[in-house]
């Protein structure tokens, strides 16, 4: 139990599970707080546009945090990660709180270029975590399926949500929220 608290510990502020492999891929995104409420909320915001938006926003981001990832496994150095990371969560919960129509084109070019700073973060911390091929593609396929299992999951509640006026109404306010705890982690790096 003590050290399950110390990996959740881990997880919240470093972003380092140590030991590679599929679960430490999968944990990545699920523990880091910038990582959960960026990738949700991508699938928030996919929900509020509708239409192809559903799941063409996600998939950009996926294959762009793919790209990103490999990048940063070769040492291809980025600046201002941390930045991008966690303006990501200000701006996609301001999106969801604006709730205004934006053009799908946008919202792929936004989400990439976010995608592309968490898929660096993932990247440049293989190394770390893993010295042999087989725990490293674990790795990435691990952070890969969490990724797009909390995009699926915000893009469900987000669909349930624009049925109504008041879920329109929560969405929005969660939106909010999560623009606010965007402005707290930019404040932190």
């Amino acid at each position: 139990m003590e050290q399950m608290l110390e990996i959740l510990g881990a997880g919240l502020l470093l972003h380092s599970y140590g030991g590679g492999g599929i679960l430490s891929g999968f944990l990545h995104p699920i523990l880091g707080l910038d990582h959960l409420l960026a990738m949700v909320a991508v699938g928030f915001l996919s929900a509020q546009m509708g239409g192809r938006a559903i799941w063409t926003v996600p998939t950009a981001f996926i294959g762009v945090m793919a790209v990103g990832a490999i990048l940063g496994i070769m040492g291809v150095p980025v600046p201002l990660v941390e930045y991008g990371i966690t303006g990501s969560v200000l701006i996609l919960g301001l999106g969801i709180l604006a709730n205004r129509g934006i053009p799908e084109w946008l919202a792929i070019t936004l989400v990439s270029i976010f995608a592309f700073f968490h898929g660096n973060a993932h990247g440049t911390e293989l190394p770390e975590l893993s010295d042999t091929v087989g725990l490293i593609i674990a790795y990435i396929a691990g952070f890969l399926i969490a990724t797009a299992g909390l995009h699926v999951i915000g893009a469900l509640i987000g669909i349930m949500a624009v049925r109504s006026d008041r879920g329109k109404m929560l969405m929005r306010a969660t939106g909010g929220i999560i623009a606010a705890i965007g402005v707290y982690l930019v404040m932190g790096v």
